[in-house]
């Protein structure tokens, strides 16, 4: 077990070092989005390095990093072409520097640096995960790997789906209510929430359980009270008025269910 606080603290160190020249890029292209490139790259690279370095279940820790990788790889390389084309900052962040006005780049600064706090606490199971020597997959664990791949897919059905329609000039003004968006306003969102829930199954009976529970749990908080939805559908009824009204009248905002009649 390579497991030290010393390895620790120079993993962290290095993710802060890299968040500090992605700050730096920003400054250039001024797109903090950046940012969550650089969050959801970090969390592929723990999840590989604490899976080596633990002393668990050999098979256990390769198939919870290669689900880890592979959720990393497909947000990040979703992100990243958006951010290096330059298409536009998203509107969250223009938001921020209009509300930290002057001192916009550096409280930009501490967010960047915060998300390697994030980093850290999404990389709690994997930690976990790494350190638990019982032998032989479970049960569990092969509902885990149903449920990540099932959760992958669908993030990046929805996210094609939204792509597609955005891509059409026709749809400009308009708001997308069909395939997953018909069931939820954020199938997105609810697909990457559902996928950490693969290591609270993995976890499954160990003493462990309650620190895989912190990722979904943040998740959820973030998603639906603070950064994600509250700010998206902000932005969608400026933009789309009572058309979005409407919307959220009939449709959950992020669990899938079926649409309400306009009049309920």
């Amino acid at each position: 077990m390579i497991f030290s606080w010393m390895n620790v603290i120079i993993l962290f160190s290095t993710l802060s070092a890299a968040m500090v020249v992605l700050w730096a890029l920003q400054l250039w292209t001024k797109d903090a989005g950046i940012a969550d490139v650089g969050w959801s790259a970090g969390i592929g690279i723990c999840a590989i390095v604490f899976c080596y370095w633990g002393d668990g279940y050999l098979p256990r820790r390769v198939l919870v990093a290669g689900l880890a990788l592979l959720w990393s790889l497909r947000l990040t390389l979703h992100l990243l072409p958006a951010r290096l084309l330059l298409l536009g900052e998203d509107g969250r962040y223009q938001m921020l520097r209009k509300r930290w006005g002057s001192k916009a780049q550096r409280n930009l600064f501490v967010y960047f640096q915060f998300q390697v706090v994030l980093v850290g606490v999404f990389a709690m199971p994997f930690w976990a995960i790494a350190t638990d020597v019982r032998e032989g997959l479970t049960l569990f664990d092969y509902t885990a790997l149903g449920l990540a791949l099932a959760s992958l897919i669908g993030e990046g059905i929805a996210d094609r789906q939204l792509a597609v329609f955005k891509a059409d000039p026709s749809n400009q003004g308009q708001t997308l209510m069909t395939g997953l968006w018909r069931y939820s306003r954020h199938p997105n969102y609810f697909f990457d929430w559902l996928f950490w829930w693969t290591f609270v199954l993995v976890s499954v009976p160990r003493d462990h359980l309650w620190v895989t529970l912190i990722p979904p749990v943040v998740l959820f908080v973030l998603l639906r009270y603070v950064t994600g939805i509250p700010h998206a559908e902000n932005q969608a009824l400026a933009t789309r008025g009572n058309q979005y009204r409407t919307y959220q009248k009939v449709t959950n905002a992020f669990i899938p269910w079926f649409p309400r009649k306009a009049n309920s």
